[in-house]
């Protein structure tokens, strides 16, 4: 099976093809507010980062920049920059320039301001978006394919209803050679021996209970009473009742395939057609940027409550566990696997409907997300809990 993606340079096939505006620090978001005020056909992307003397969360920031500068979703990029951060710009603009895709600089210390650099990156921008009409969309197979799950505003029936369908929807992509994204740590803990039996080998199990043994020791650090810390309010005024069930029930989203690799926060996988697991925060906006930067094209989003998250660069496909919601929340839902619970329709049944769903937004069909839009952007951040546990060894 295939689908209808833009073939890049480097070899991967994005499903969106977008001009992306990215700022290398938080100074610079006014010109990126400028450009996209101007030209509205680009992805803007603000934030507060950038500038920071904290190593590790300098490093994660300049993955997570690098893993969007070159993301398959993304056809050019135009940096801007304000000319003293901490981040290193130039590595950004060479990670991007050795993709293949056109890339721009401006940095507004030397281009003398910020209208300035606002007219310069517009000129950038311009010109890039008329090399990117001539693009148009070809054949790709299954296994250029990744796609992250996410889940955020569980209830009862996230674990008997989407998630699990959500599961054999993971199965089926897998089977045609695809990739699934697993992610927040957090939220694996009580459930680590299961997703552990499926891994492919000893190294790749280990690194899965390490991971999930450091979330858990962080979370029990920050409190004499962790529970408050596993579930949110809306978890148990949904029906969940400890972080065993909430994580049960979050790893079904990844089906019952093998576990092929565990990678850090934003990191690109190595390996292919199976599940990876990424460590991620148990906040999904943070999380589901990890895995976007690490290459993921669509997201697969469950949620019982109802959570309208979106992502700049990526579709995000949301999932809901019952009827009610969807119903209540009909204008930011896209798939209703409350069917299951109204007995209409079987786990295998909806898990078709997702996958239907998943290659017709990869082909370039629109989500409730993106019709809106909602483009949430975070990055996951270093506690003071992860710097105690990291000298007490």
């Amino acid at each position: 099976m295939t689908f209808k993606g833009y073939r890049r340079p480097d070899g991967s096939f994005g499903v969106r093809n977008y001009l992306l505006v990215l700022p290398t620090v938080s100074c610079a978001n006014k010109v990126v507010y400028g450009i996209k005020a101007l030209l509205p056909e680009v992805v803007a992307l603000p934030h507060p980062y950038g500038c920071t003397f904290d190593v590790e969360e300098a490093e994660r920031f300049l993955r997570v920049l690098e893993g969007f500068g070159t993301h398959p979703n993304v056809a050019a990029v135009v940096l801007v920059s304000l000319g003293c951060e901490t981040t290193p710009v130039g590595e950004v603009y060479d990670a991007v320039r050795r993709s293949g895709r056109p890339v721009a600089l401006v940095e507004v210390q030397r281009e003398g301001g910020v209208r300035r650099a606002i007219g310069k990156g517009l000129e950038y921008a311009r010109k890039f978006l008329e090399g990117m009409e001539e693009k148009v969309r070809e054949e790709a197979p299954l296994s250029e394919l990744t796609v992250a799950l996410e889940c955020g505003g569980s209830d009862s029936y996230s674990g008997i209803s989407a998630n699990p369908a959500v599961g054999a929807f993971s199965d089926l992509l897998v089977s045609e050679g695809g990739t699934v994204v697993l992610s927040e740590t957090s939220e694996l803990v009580g459930a680590e021996h299961v997703l552990a039996e499926r891994a492919v080998g000893p190294e790749v199990r280990e690194a899965l209970l390490r991971t999930v043994r450091r979330a858990e020791r962080e979370l029990a650090l920050s409190s004499p009473d962790a529970g408050g810390l596993y579930l949110a309010p809306g978890n148990v005024e949904g029906g969940l009742t400890t972080i065993e069930e909430k994580s049960l029930g979050c790893a079904y989203k990844a089906g019952t395939s093998p576990v092929v690799e565990v990678v850090e926060y934003a990191q690109r996988p190595s390996r292919r057609r199976g599940v990876v697991v990424m460590d991620t925060p148990g906040y999904d906006v943070a999380s589901i940027t990890g895995m976007v930067a690490g290459g993921a094209q669509v997201v697969v989003f469950t949620t019982g409550r109802g959570t309208p998250t979106g992502c700049p660069i990526a579709p995000v496909l949301r999932v809901c566990s019952n009827t009610s919601t969807f119903s209540r929340l009909s204008e930011d839902m896209d798939v209703n696997a409350g069917t299951i619970v109204d007995g209409k329709e079987g786990i295998e049944e909806v898990g078709k409907r997702i996958f239907r769903e998943v290659l017709r937004v990869a082909s370039g069909g629109r989500t409730k997300a993106e019709h809106w839009p909602y483009q949430e952007f975070a990055v996951a951040r270093t506690s003071w809990i992860e710097r105690k546990v990291l000298c007490e060894g």
